[in-house]
């Protein structure tokens, strides 16, 4: 039996091949995108863990330690204001490194990485933080975000921070750092890229300086301090200052 072939348009051949190549080209871009930074919000413990957590808290931690919003002194509590100025802007294996080496006090690890996992699943549940299906663990807690519900914001006032900029001139009793980083808690793993990361755009008054900065002035330089005011709008009360190259390029 004879069989038949059918004639394709020649535009429509045209837009046939036009759409293989574009899945073609697309595709890889769409297998190595990289996939959105989880947050806290996104429900990294469970409420078991959280309640197992909140018997180990009581046993171990409630001698020194509070977990109710705006309760006792801020050094002391885990809950409410103190927690977000603490850890806000941090990531949640910073918050399970914190408690694993401090608590219970005088006696930092000494529990094991379970119980560990379990005391920040409560921390979380008591800042109102939501619980989701799979529980915290040290591996699933890297690199998770803790930022407020709207988003990502300023660290508060009093946080001790690293920016990394170029340093300008002094105005009055204090030097400038223009074209700076944002300001983030300290971490020394990422110390070893100052001297090559981009710049920001912020400016900074670097205060309270005790040692002349002249010889550093065009230098790209390391600061840590505290911030003054919300995102250091105040400027940055200086305890560090670091030159990490010769010049700001």
């Amino acid at each position: 039996m004879k069989q038949t072939q059918q004639r394709r348009h020649p535009v429509f051949s045209m837009l046939l091949a036009v759409a293989i190549l574009t899945i073609a080209a697309v595709t890889p871009l769409m297998a190595q995108a990289p996939a959105a930074s989880k947050t806290v919000w996104d429900g990294v413990y469970t409420q078991e863990q959280a309640a197992r957590g909140a018997i180990s808290f009581s046993s171990n931690c409630t001698r020194c330690h509070a977990a109710e919003p705006n309760a006792g002194e801020e050094g002391k509590n885990l809950a409410g204001k103190a927690f977000w100025d603490s850890f806000r802007e941090s990531t949640v294996d910073h918050l399970l490194d914190f408690v694993s080496k401090n608590m219970p006090n005088g006696a930092g690890g000494s529990l094991n990485a379970n119980t560990y996992a379990d005391l920040v699943a409560f921390i979380l549940s008591r800042n109102d933080i939501p619980s989701g299906t799979a529980e915290l663990t040290k591996e699933s807690a890297n690199g998770v975000q803790i930022i407020a519900k709207t988003g990502p914001g300023e660290l508060p006032a009093g946080t001790l921070v690293r920016v990394v900029g170029c340093l300008g001139g002094k105005e009055g009793s204090a030097w400038i750092l223009n074209n700076a980083t944002a300001p983030e808690r300290p971490n020394p793993t990422v110390d070893a890229t100052d001297s090559a990361r981009p710049l920001g755009t912020r400016t900074f008054q670097l205060k309270f300086v005790l040692t002349s900065q002249d010889r550093y002035v065009g230098h790209r330089m390391r600061i840590r301090g505290l911030l003054i005011g919300e995102g250091g709008r105040d400027g940055i009360n200086v305890s560090q200052t670091e030159s990490v190259a010769d010049s700001c390029k």
